[in-house]
């Protein structure tokens, strides 16, 4: 049998070549993703001016009655992940000390209601949607959300890595 190296090392050489140039490319696209994330906590139906209500889930609709301004937005998350779950995935939000000290207050103040949480992945609109309702059922003291989301996995990665390169630039800026 008959080998020739150095055919062997110029292919692997094309190979890697061709491996690093598109992760590279693929790297600054998602380097440029953003998202928007926002956390509106459930008041009752009878405050008409501070309240709006929203439909949350595409499949089984839940009306909830949420304030106008958001108790957190992506502005407070440290980091994101998906996570698996048995019946899916879910979305981890970690939140930086502000916003682990306003999720642990109104999560203690608040137990029985939901956390309406909207988001937003993409440049268009539709891009964007009510995604979850989780119950508080206890205070979150942690500083870690964890919630299934209405949402397709690729919608959840897109999100996710929005978020983190949002949380990327906003550590960049306190430094």
């Amino acid at each position: 049998m008959n080998f020739s190296g150095r055919r062997f090392n110029l292919y692997f050489l094309l190979t890697v070549a061709l491996a690093l140039g598109a992760g590279c490319a693929t790297g600054k696209k998602d380097s440029k993703q953003t998202a928007a994330l926002r956390v509106h906590i459930e008041c009752s139906a009878n405050i008409a001016p501070s309240g709006q209500t929203v439909l949350v889930l595409r499949s089984q609709p839940v009306q909830a009655t949420v304030t106008v301004d958001p108790i957190l937005t992506e502005a407070n998350i440290a980091s994101a992940k998906l996570i698996d779950t048995p019946g899916g995935f879910a979305v981890e939000l970690k939140f930086d000390s502000a916003g682990t000290r306003t999720l642990e207050q109104y999560s203690a103040s608040n137990p029985g209601k939901h956390l309406v949480i909207f988001g937003q992945w993409g440049e268009k609109s539709g891009d964007g949607r009510w995604l979850a309702a989780p119950i508080i059922g206890h205070r979150i003291g942690t500083g870690v959300l964890a919630f299934s989301v209405d949402a397709s996995r690729d919608e959840a990665i897109k999100l996710v890595l929005g978020l983190n390169n949002n949380a990327a630039k906003m550590a960049a800026k306190k430094f």
